[in-house]
């Protein structure tokens, strides 16, 4: 079968990757008979409440790639605003291209071609650095972490502690 557009796009990606890895995180595939899965660890950011945790999660690419996002998703358990209770990553440069339907992003914040594994990935290491409670994916973390913030910090605690001990 001939490569598409996507699969060789993910191969020179993966190969840049392995070339010159970028602090913060590794990739790699989740089996090397699929470009389109990708297994990814997180590195908890410096002077953040996830620091020196390894937090596991799965990329996966469609088909069309890169007209379309890939999803994330921690396979590592994760408290935060910004992540799904199943670890599904909400980030608006992993929303579809256009106009948002509900009007919180602008056009320009969500999906673009140019983005890469890189730049999602680093997108990603901010938003642990940053919680976004505005919007949040998880409602529970987001209220935990604007209204109870030392019971959040303690649960953050217990998950970066679990990720290095399951690392």
């Amino acid at each position: 079968m001939a490569d598409t557009q996507a699969s060789l796009l993910l191969r020179k990606q993966l190969k840049d990757l392995t070339r010159r890895p970028v602090e913060g995180f590794s990739a790699g595939l989740v089996d090397d008979s699929n470009i389109f899965e990708w297994n990814v660890t997180i590195i908890g950011p410096p002077d953040t409440l996830y620091e020196g945790g390894f937090f596991n999660a799965i990329m996966s690419f469609p088909a069309n790639y890169p007209n379309s996002p890939p999803s994330v998703r921690f396979t590592s358990e994760m408290w935060h605003p910004n992540v799904y209770p199943d670890g599904r990553v909400c980030i608006s440069i992993l929303h579809a291209p256009g106009d948002d339907p509900s009007g919180y992003e602008l056009a320009s914040e969500r999906w673009s071609p140019v983005h890469t594994v890189e730049t999602i990935l680093l997108s990603i290491i901010a938003m642990l650095s940053s919680p976004n409670d505005e919007s949040p994916a998880n409602i529970d973390a987001a209220k935990q972490w604007r209204d109870a913030r030392d019971e959040f910090k303690k649960k953050v605690s217990r998950i970066v502690r679990q990720s290095q001990e399951a690392f």
